[in-house]
């Protein structure tokens, strides 16, 4: 009998371990998240970058150029990632993306002038993306798949603690009067990102890669170490013969479709076309659809411009930089229920029910900002009730959307798909977050309470998309979920006359 939960997890130490490790590459994520708001606008900083200065005739342009750069070169690196992790493997594409990301905070933390530290960010960026990316293309394959969703978790509950380090180490640091203000927050964000790079070679190579390389034995072996049970035990016999399978189909699959291209950069090319045909296109469209409502459900206009709509909202600017450091701890918060609990609630319900819960308080702020903006002085209470409403979307989103953008994509793909599917997903992660983190600033002066109506309507539009397409992949195994999407293993090997095994 399979145990979900905290309970399922106490007894896989092993690939909890595992699993933990490789989601530090969204801490690592979370910490470049968190530690450029403050120090924007810390004096130490913008005396040695004047470009990034208010009073520079760039200044709106030059801040969001190099706060966007990283989010650039992420989603760049993460489309290269794939290539990374089917021809080398996962654990040594992390160490890979470990190199970009240390080079790049070594860049940042050294930089003496703009075009510098703009190029740390994007070098930074690269390897920041891979590891996003990586993490749970790597934690999806290792998983079992009653504890594979808490387990996915563990990469947005990540993201969020090294948020919630990253602003609070650097608040601190804004009082040291030179500038390693600056500079100690940059070179602080190389300590997890080697961590991964480091430790993830301690731990066995993903058993659905070996088996795509056609080293089943290894495979066996790696199932055995994760699962903490002998080879010859029913349950990891069965889990191996269903992993060789699908391998040995989707190869198949491969050759007959590219049978005629040898060429390897023409055949890298259309297997990312391969995402859009027919038989894969539900499974693409959900892939790339909860990642962009993600973002445009409004998170990082919060966590990269918290001060400013706190302070919209009548707070001062000591309140605000406060506020804005309890919007991640709002998120951890929220994030710890649905790590023990997400594979019991599963996915679907979560995916329509977390739009609904995201969209009200944007729909209510909405219209408290129309009504009270401009007179917060004299009705405070309104501005707390602003306040509290952006907290609870807050916690709606990080109890659904928040971990659901890092679990369904690294589910819903088969594994000779799944690079490549998890390094598109990712990829829409970071075009949607470069994309809301520049038209945030100029909405917010232009549009006002339409900001809100904005973000209200996509977390409704998430709820309606969820309803017609996102199945539930809760406790199912990997190959289960291809049952769920219409294209099952037998009806493939049927199709290409090849007997089941």
């Amino acid at each position: 009998m399979t145990t979900n939960g905290l309970a399922g997890i106490i007894r896989s130490p092993y690939v909890f371990g595992a699993a933990l490790l490789a989601s530090f590459g969204g801490f690592s994520f979370g910490y470049d998240q968190g530690v450029i708001s403050i120090i924007l606008t810390m004096p130490q900083f913008q005396d040695t970058f004047p470009e990034i200065a208010p009073g520079h005739s760039r200044y709106g342009f030059n801040t969001g150029f190099m706060t966007g750069m990283l989010e650039f070169g992420a989603f760049v690196g993460c489309l290269f990632f794939p290539l990374l992790a089917d021809r080398y493997s996962r654990k040594y594409g992390l160490a890979v993306a470990t190199i970009f990301f240390c080079a790049g905070a070594i860049i940042q933390t050294t930089a003496h002038n703009y075009g510098s530290l703009v190029a740390g960010r994007t070098i930074g960026g690269v390897g920041v993306g891979t590891l996003a990316m990586g993490a749970p293309l790597y934690i999806s394959e290792i998983a079992p798949p009653n504890l594979r969703g808490s387990l996915l978790v563990l990469e947005a509950i990540s993201i969020v603690i090294g948020a919630i380090i990253a602003y609070w180490i650097t608040y601190g640091c804004r009082d040291i009067s030179n500038h390693w203000a600056f500079r100690l927050p940059f070179l602080l964000q190389m300590a997890p990102a080697l961590m991964v790079g480091v430790g993830i070679q301690f731990f066995p190579f993903s058993p659905r890669w070996l088996a795509m390389r056609h080293r089943n034995e290894d495979a066996l072996h790696a199932l055995e170490k994760l699962r903490r049970l002998p080879a010859t035990d029913a349950r990891v016999q069965a889990e191996w013969k269903g992993i060789v399978r699908e391998a040995e189909v989707y190869e198949m699959l491969l050759n007959c479709n590219h049978a005629t291209n040898k060429n390897p950069v023409v055949l890298e090319f259309q297997q990312w076309g391969d995402l859009f045909k027919p038989k894969y296109i539900r499974r693409t469209a959900v892939a790339l659809a909860i990642p962009f409502f993600q973002q445009f459900s409004g998170i990082n206009a919060f966590v990269y411009y918290a001060p400013i709509f706190f302070a919209a909202l009548g707070q001062d600017y000591e309140m605000s930089l406060i506020l804005s450091g309890m919007v991640n701890i709002c998120q951890f918060v929220a994030g710890i229920p649905t790590f023990l609990f997400l594979d019991k609630i599963g996915r679907r319900k979560l995916s329509i029910f977390g739009g609904i819960a995201m969209g009200i308080p944007h729909m209510i702020m909405a219209g408290i900002v129309s009504k009270y903006n401009g007179k917060w002085v004299e009705n405070p209470g309104m501005g707390w009730f602003g306040v509290a409403l952006i907290y609870i979307y807050v916690l709606a989103y990080a109890s659904s959307y928040g971990p659901l953008a890092w679990t369904l994509p690294a589910e819903v793909f088969p594994s000779s798909k799944r690079a490549k599917g998890v390094s598109a997903a990712t990829a829409m992660v970071w075009l949607a977050n470069f994309i809301i983190g520049v038209i945030v600033p100029e909405m917010q002066l232009r549009l006002g309470w339409g900001t809100y109506l904005f973000f209200g309507c996509f977390c409704i539009a998430a709820s309606i998309f969820s309803f017609f397409f996102v199945p539930e992949t809760a406790g199912k195994s990997l190959e289960q979920i291809a049952g769920a999407f219409g294209d099952r293993l037998e009806d493939e090997e049927n199709e290409l006359g090849s007997p089941a095994h």
